[in-house]
């Protein structure tokens, strides 16, 4: 997707700035601009004239998610800074942090989850027609998936020890895979008990029981 603006300021170089920040570009290497009237001081101020450039910027998948969040912050009226930065595999980390930002996580994260989800679409958004290659995005509000994955490690090892302690089983509420992925994780490091999934996929719950048998 390629956007372009026109804007004006007393310097070509402060035109490029404004235009940077119009498009969502981070730096001048990312666009491509050209001058249409370059800056006059004119005499004693009389006559002089703005610098005017035309720019456009190309959107890759990653930029055209993170459009995406910085337009919806916008629309919902949440001041917030928005930053992007590189993870594993090839993946973007989009993290959201102001003061009224913690709305957009919702109910163990469901909201976050559900942004999630819909900065993917934007990022892989087909353009006239034609499948770019794939981007993975995940988005943080405030630190939250740290926190949460803390919180749901501890809550591991918390029934782990219950189901060895009463020898019963414990089944945990339903969470989405990506939680369901890291009680899985935190079990396999407990000698004596392992989980199982059941369920919906919707409804998709977590079972700790005792494990005679190896890992």
């Amino acid at each position: 997707m390629k956007k372009e603006v026109i804007t004006t300021a007393k310097t070509v170089e402060e035109a490029v700035t404004l235009a940077l920040k119009e498009l969502g570009a981070s730096s001048a290497d990312q666009i491509e601009y050209t001058v249409l009237e370059e800056p006059k001081k004119g005499f004693l101020g009389i006559g002089a004239t703005n610098a005017k450039i035309s720019a456009s910027y190309t959107y890759g998948g990653e930029a055209k998610a993170l459009a995406f969040i910085q337009q919806l912050l916008t629309d919902i009226n949440i001041e917030a800074d928005v930053t992007m930065t590189d993870g594993d595999n090839g993946e973007k980390r989009i993290s959201i942090n102001g003061e009224n930002a913690s709305i957009l996580i919702g109910h163990h994260g469901d909201t976050l989850d559900s942004l999630q989800y819909l900065a993917n679409l934007a990022a892989n958004k087909k353009v006239n027609g034609k499948k770019e290659e794939y981007t993975k995005i995940s988005v943080d509000v405030e630190g939250y998936r740290a926190k949460r994955e803390e919180t749901l490690r501890a809550l591991a090892r918390r029934m782990a020890a219950k189901v060895q302690k009463y020898k019963k089983s414990v089944m945990l509420e339903p969470m989405n895979p990506y939680e369901r992925r890291i009680i899985h994780s935190e079990i396999q490091n407990i000698e004596g008990v392992s989980t199982n999934s059941i369920g919906s996929e919707n409804n998709r719950k977590i079972v700790i029981f005792l494990d005679d048998g190896d890992k």
